[in-house]
């Protein structure tokens, strides 16, 4: 969830979802626009409307919206690692969950559409991969603390209106010498200008730079650069990713 997509041509289509790019760029905008909730004096939505709002969208098509395969830099930086536990912050449709699972995490998953975690549910009964499927906002269920060798976040929708205690208490459940995977796109100013025009504004998010600095003294930045995207969907304008690994101490 939280994707952000730069307008192309209609022709184009995702690789992701099977759909126009430019469809996916407007399902993307209008999620994130309601997310933040405050456009025209609108009341920022709760966890509820958040929860209807991706439910909708999801339900826009019979079947998946994304494809099923995990993130390619999640595969990079994780497929040497020794497994142990994870948490997988908005999880969506489950392809990066269940490609952990199948190789040996014990997973946990978490994503506010309920429609997106019974998707889930079903991809990893196929595959026969087990996880532990949650359907809540990852900024207020309670995890425990340091209780997670691996949190990733690939491209994740952090509103800055939830606060930094609740993006530290996040941060929090990784555990010593565990580590934080973020992963976000790179956007230019062009896109930027873009997505505010359709009533999304990036900066309401945390991006890797606001992590890095509420991860204070607890962790070793071990990345935070920017990095070209393995395996973009055609046609996309996200070429590249800024990725942010780091160590807790």
């Amino acid at each position: 969830m939280g994707r952000m997509s730069q307008s192309v041509g209609p022709n184009i289509v995702s690789a992701a979802t099977g759909a126009p790019v430019t469809t996916v760029i407007v399902l993307q905008a209008v999620i994130l626009r309601n997310m933040v909730g405050h456009e025209h004096g609108e009341q920022r939505f709760g966890v509820a409307e958040q929860t209807a709002e991706w439910d909708a969208r999801y339900s826009e098509r019979d079947g998946a919206m994304w494809s099923g395969r995990p993130n390619g830099r999640l595969v990079a930086e994780v497929a040497a690692l020794t497994p142990g536990r994870v948490l997988d912050v908005g999880c969506g449709e489950g392809g990066d969950a269940i490609w952990l699972a199948q190789r040996g995490w014990t997973v946990t998953a978490i994503d506010i559409s309920d429609v997106a975690v019974s998707r889930a549910r079903e991809a990893a009964q196929l595959n026969g991969a087990a996880v532990e499927w949650v359907c809540g906002d990852a900024l207020q269920v309670p995890f425990s603390a340091r209780s997670f060798d691996l949190v990733s976040m690939q491209y994740p929708a952090l509103p800055k209106a939830a606060g930094e205690a609740a993006i530290r208490t996040l941060l929090n459940t990784v555990r010593p010498r565990g580590l934080l995977l973020g992963v976000y796109h790179d956007l230019d100013d062009d896109h930027r200008e873009h997505m505010k025009a359709r009533g999304v504004d990036p900066a309401d998010y945390f991006g890797a730079d606001e992590l890095v600095r509420l991860l204070g003294d607890g962790f070793a930045v071990e990345l935070h650069a920017v990095e070209p995207r393995i395996d973009p969907p055609p046609g996309t304008p996200h070429i590249a990713d800024i990725i942010l690994r780091a160590r807790r101490r």
